[in-house]
């Protein structure tokens, strides 16, 4: 899952970008409103996680023009501005939900899985193809019953390629999804993950996983 991150305090901006990351989420983070709404309205995030005090323009604007961009991504507050109005306001904008500061983050990293169960933005809790099952919840995949070790790198972008099965993924997707805004789509770790990932899998279901010259991967039915 993508999320965008926007706090301008960078030990509390790098803190929660390092703990998302360490649970599977690839996270593009900036510390102003202006970046903020600029990302926000060209890329295409699974959450925005927006502070309210900002640099630039505030979160409550970046939040309203998100919203009437049309863009439907669901959006956490995170602020120090504890009174009532506050939170009627930014809800009223179209937030989602509102996380008083200072919080702990096993609150927040709660409130984001709740916020992506979602029916707009539901992920089944299974993922499969065949005898290949992958539990999106425990982090568990199995292949004809038996379970298989990933690395985390390696179940995010298999939990991605079955997401989007019989596409054709191309590298900068992957990058955008399973690493950050930073990461070089032309390294060849993306190559090593995947040559082994296929080594994991084995037989007909290594084949599924295809190479499209000159574009990116697919995960063929």
């Amino acid at each position: 899952m993508r999320v965008l991150l926007v706090e301008d305090e960078p030990k509390l901006n790098l803190s929660i970008k390092k703990g998302l990351e360490q649970q599977g989420y690839a996270v593009d983070n900036v510390f102003d409103g202006t970046e903020a709404e600029l990302l926000a309205t060209s890329e295409d995030y699974d959450l925005i996680i927006l502070d309210v005090l900002l640099p630039g323009q505030d979160g409550y604007a970046v939040c309203r023009k998100v919203r009437d961009f049309g863009i439907e991504t669901p959006i956490l507050f995170l602020t120090a501005k504890d009174a009532l109005e506050d939170k009627v306001n930014g809800l009223n904008l179209g937030a989602d939900d509102y996380l008083v500061k200072p919080f702990a983050f096993e609150e927040l990293s709660a409130r984001i899985r709740a916020l992506l169960r979602r029916p707009k933005k539901a992920i089944p809790e299974l993922l499969a193809s065949g005898n290949l099952v992958l539990n999106t919840l425990t982090h568990q995949v199995t292949l004809r019953e038996k379970e298989i070790t990933l690395t985390l790198k390696e179940f995010q972008l298999l939990e991605y390629l079955l997401r989007n099965k019989n596409q054709v993924i191309t590298r900068e997707q992957l990058v955008s999804h399973v690493w950050d805004q930073h990461f070089d789509s032309f390294s060849n770790i993306i190559d090593a993950h995947i040559k082994n990932l296929r080594k994991k899998l084995k037989g007909d279901y290594a084949k599924k996983l295809e190479t499209v010259r000159g574009v990116g991967y697919t995960f063929r039915e």
